[in-house]
């Protein structure tokens, strides 16, 4: 196939402004890189969190995107475990220094010179991407581009979080906010044997938490306490609020685990008549969760592989772009939305 000079990419020219889908020099990949042809990239609350100025500092122009996933049209001179036509999909940490503790542990999330996308280099929101072979992984054939995207975040997001909690063979699992990442823990944690309860207060979404594996559903920390409680409890939501809300059902020695960030302005507090006696008599803990690795990845990318993971998604062209920012921003996205070049 011929790759032509300049590619169509939406880019942020300004924090707090719509992105521009413009023409961009296509990127060419380094002796250890490979260049993606884009055929699905997630589009993810974190856009919005980067375009509004938080989480991190952008490098203007950017592209934003760490959920691509497309067929690989070039390998670089040292590349050895992937080759053209390969399915692929990559995420937003690219390498790390490789000398210090972290790197050498395996750990490289906790490197201090990381490189990832976004930041470092343009994303996925674009007709290519040049990815690090190393930060690739191959897609099994039976998984779709558009289900593939979100898997990438969301899903390696929600499974790291549940694999980080190391519940019990007999867990139960409750799952807070059944939207983008919500959905998906419902069915993982499902998938991997537990009890599962889904927390939500829209009761349109009382019957499709049912569907996707939730063997009770309820509204509140009060009414998760009535029917059991729960061992582990997953806040995927973009506020604190109900994450807080939620600890009022965690059994003792249970784990709640943040993975949702919500916006620079609010504040995760936890009521100190929650904390003594209830969290400190019983050993309970709070964990924060990031994607953490690629082991989690192979592992979420496996099972969704499998058809044990039904992604909820819209897809837009690029040149819908600036539509689907402002639904993922607004909140009126059903689950994920996916960028189709």
């Amino acid at each position: 196939m011929t790759i032509h000079e300049t590619m169509k990419a939406a880019v942020v020219t300004a924090l707090k402004s719509p992105w521009e889908v413009k023409a961009v020099p296509t990127p060419r990949p380094g002796p250890t890189q490979v260049l993606i042809r884009i055929r699905a990239s997630g589009l993810c609350y974190t856009d919005v969190h980067l375009t509004e100025g938080g989480l991190i500092d952008l490098q203007l122009p950017s592209v934003l995107g760490h959920e691509p996933v497309g067929e690989i049209v070039e390998v670089g001179s040292a590349v050895r475990t992937r080759k053209v036509g390969d399915r692929v999909g990559t995420n937003s940490l690219q390498t790390g220094c490789g000398r210090c503790e972290w790197c050498s542990r395996g750990k490289m999330i906790y490197c201090a010179d990381q490189k990832i996308l976004m930041v470092h280099q343009f994303g996925g929101h674009a007709e290519y991407l040049v990815a690090e072979e190393a930060a690739t992984i191959l897609l099994p054939d039976q998984l779709s581009f558009e289900n593939a995207a979100p898997i990438l975040c969301a899903g390696n997001t929600v499974w790291s979080g549940l694999r980080a909690a190391e519940p019990l063979p007999h867990s139960t699992v409750a799952v807070v906010g059944i939207g983008g990442l919500g959905h998906l823990a419902l069915q993982y944690a499902k998938t991997a044997g537990f009890r599962t309860i889904a927390i939500t207060r829209s009761k349109d979404k009382i019957a499709l938490s049912r569907e996707l594996g939730a063997d009770e559903v309820v509204g509140s920390g009060e009414e998760l306490a009535r029917v059991g409680g729960a061992d582990v409890i997953l806040s995927t939501g973009n506020g604190y609020r109900t994450a807080s809300d939620a600890l009022l059902g965690l059994r003792p020695e249970g784990s709640l685990v943040v993975m949702g960030a919500a916006g620079p302005d609010e504040d995760l507090v936890i009521p100190n008549r929650t904390v003594f006696p209830q969290m400190m008599v019983n050993r309970q803990k709070i964990i924060f969760s990031q994607q953490n690795g690629r082991e989690y990845l192979h592992e979420a990318v496996a099972i969704a592989g499998r058809g044990k993971i039904r992604v909820l998604t819209e897809t837009f062209t690029l040149d819908e772009v600036r539509t689907a920012y402002d639904r993922v921003a607004a909140g009126t996205v059903r689950f994920r939305a996916v960028l189709v070049p």
